[in-house]
């Protein structure tokens, strides 16, 4: 019997991989944490453990759209309208909204991943992957999401760490 895919986030490595019965049918790229890994409200680090996708958000957004609160706001990103808002911790065309699985680690609490609005999602072409950058989401390429959007449903098991 074969097992349900799962994704792995390897922040050791910036990648994501998409993985089944233990092969990796696909990875990307991505863009963890500058602050490294932790769980704690407020600590701007990506979560470490088991997640579950629990929600998926922007099916059918233009690529680039803008997020902001999880709802469009009517933007399309382009280098315009980020010198317009310098500093923007930018959220585009996808959304896949991480809850944790581990009580007391990523679930509940000062630590849970879901009230903390941890999620992988896109950012703008030019942002840098393969490196730590982000606010403790994990950032990919705007076409890498919305790939990855389109194969996985919600409920998929998320297993990150080093």
């Amino acid at each position: 019997m074969s097992e349900a895919p799962h994704l792995e986030v390897r922040v050791a490595v910036q990648r994501l991989a998409l993985v089944a019965d233990g092969r990796v049918l696909r990875s990307w790229p991505v863009s963890t944490a500058a602050r490294g890994l932790g769980e704690r409200r407020g600590s701007e680090r990506t979560p470490r453990g088991w997640h579950v996708v629990r929600a998926k958000i922007g099916a059918g957004c233009a690529p680039g759209t803008v997020f902001v609160g999880r709802r469009p706001t009517g933007e399309i990103w382009t280098p315009e309208l980020a010198a317009r808002h310098p500093g923007r911790d930018w959220i585009l065309s996808r959304i896949l909204w991480l809850s944790g699985l581990e009580r007391g680690r990523n679930r509940l609490g000062a630590v849970d991943t879901m009230r903390r609005y941890i999620y992988i999602h896109g950012a703008p072409d030019d942002a840098p992957m393969g490196v730590p950058a982000s606010r403790g989401c994990i950032r990919m390429r705007s076409a890498d999401v919305i790939e990855l959007f389109d194969l996985v449903p919600a409920g998929t098991r998320v297993w990150i760490g080093r």
